[in-house]
């Protein structure tokens, strides 16, 4: 299986993805697309690229195997 890494442009990427994870579980890259949605609607479209990459980044987080190279 090939998932690229997502882009995280700074460390609250990741501090947002572990929220959304913490507040949503398993619902989480649901509740992070549904706010991509939002700001999309709202035509903000840098927040929809941060909240597009950190569902990438939740659903990178949620599968069980190795996707690159285990050192």
């Amino acid at each position: 299986m090939h998932l690229p890494s997502p882009y995280l442009a700074d460390r609250g990427a990741v501090e947002d993805a572990n929220a959304m994870i913490r507040e949503h579980g398993e619902e989480a890259g649901f509740a992070a697309a549904a706010r991509a949605e939002q700001y999309r609607v709202l035509g903000n479209h840098v927040h929809f690229a941060r909240w597009r990459q950190i569902e990438r980044l939740i659903t990178y987080l949620s599968i069980d195997i190795a996707l690159d190279t285990v050192h």
